[in-house]
């Protein structure tokens, strides 16, 4: 459903908002309903009548904002926030499709993995639900009802930076930093069905529920008390990630013996130093961690691309972090971890 904006006085509608049907640059995906009764394809051509029939018909000057660029929401998107219907007709790739065939071609092929949440939210948005209350804090939990949730089931979510992670952190801990975007690859990494704890600095617990909320990530229970504190009341359960640079690494190559290089990144790349490397895309990693071998010695490539924190995967004697910083590769052993800096 698109909703047109008026102003009383206006000759033509002030702006649209068209939810994911039209972004600037880019239409929105077709394929996150697939499994639940269409076709990608049958979805692609339903959102080219909706644009021509519908959108394509408002008056040129109708302003079209939009959330702009760095989601998966789409191929293409622009980093404009505020275009108009009469420029995304001279400029949107997806509406220069000469027809319909052609459209559904354009739109269902090269598209980024997408993340796991969002046939999630795609289910969630037919349903009732209640409304989020963003002034509500999360329950402060001390360090005994926090374990007692892990060994239940719940996942602790450290939403610190990835140098101050690195720095040190609570075993089974998984490092999304709120610096970044947080409920994108929170969603991409952590099941939906599962309660979440947090770990934050001082003042940004609310932030931390809120923003997984927004996603339908709203089983957060609580909030670790004092992490602070925590971390050195029980130094025997905190972790360090000593880092090593990308010429360090290629240089103590030799010592791992039969190393798999895994590629998290969103988007392919040519293949760079490590021709060998794995394509397991981030967010399709916590489905396909059976297809690596726990017993090699495993690096973690992103090198384009941004990816937030860490995400634990369960294997025998091995645990498989992601990194966030642009250039960084991961070594995980069941000892250490080593993060990689190109």
């Amino acid at each position: 459903m698109s909703i047109v904006v008026e102003r009383r006085g206006d000759e033509v509608p002030y702006g649209v908002l068209t939810g994911d049907t039209l972004f600037i640059g880019d239409v929105g995906r077709p394929d996150l309903l697939a499994s639940i009764g269409f076709t990608r394809e049958q979805l692609a051509g339903m959102l080219y009548d909706s644009l021509h029939s519908k959108l394509m018909t408002l008056p040129d000057a109708t302003g079209v904002p939009a959330h702009g660029a760095g989601s998966a929401c789409g191929k293409n998107l622009s980093t404009d926030l505020w275009s108009t219907i009469g420029e995304q007709k001279q400029t949107n790739y997806a509406l220069h499709a000469a027809d319909k065939a052609t459209f559904v071609d354009l739109v269902t092929q090269g598209q980024p993995p997408a993340p796991s949440y969002f046939a999630v939210d795609a289910m969630l948005n037919r349903q009732d639900r209640a409304l989020l209350d963003e002034t509500k804090m999360p329950t402060a939990l001390n360090y005994t009802e926090v374990l007692d949730a892990l060994n239940g089931g719940a996942l602790l979510v450290d939403g610190r930076s990835p140098d101050h992670f690195a720095l040190g952190h609570l075993r089974r801990s998984i490092n999304i930093g709120l610096d970044g975007r947080y409920a994108e690859f929170a969603g991409s990494v952590l099941p939906s069905d599962v309660d979440i704890v947090l770990f934050s600095g001082p003042g940004q617990e609310l932030e931390g529920k809120n923003r997984l909320a927004r996603i339908g990530f709203d089983r957060v229970v609580g909030y670790l008390d004092r992490p602070f504190e925590v971390m050195f009341d029980h130094r025997s359960d905190v972790q360090i990630a000593p880092r090593l640079t990308a010429k360090s690494f290629d240089q103590r190559r030799s010592e791992f013996t039969d190393v798999q290089v895994v590629d998290v990144q969103t988007r392919r790349s040519r293949g760079g130093k490590h021709p060998e490397r794995r394509r397991h895309p981030v967010g399709q990693l916590p489905d396909r961690c059976e297809e690596l071998d726990p017993a090699k010695p495993t690096v973690v490539y992103c090198r384009r691309i941004s990816l937030l924190g860490s995400r634990e995967l369960v294997a025998p004697a091995r645990i498989w972090r992601r990194e966030r910083h642009r250039g960084r590769l991961q070594r995980v052993g069941s000892r250490s971890t080593e993060c990689v800096d190109e």
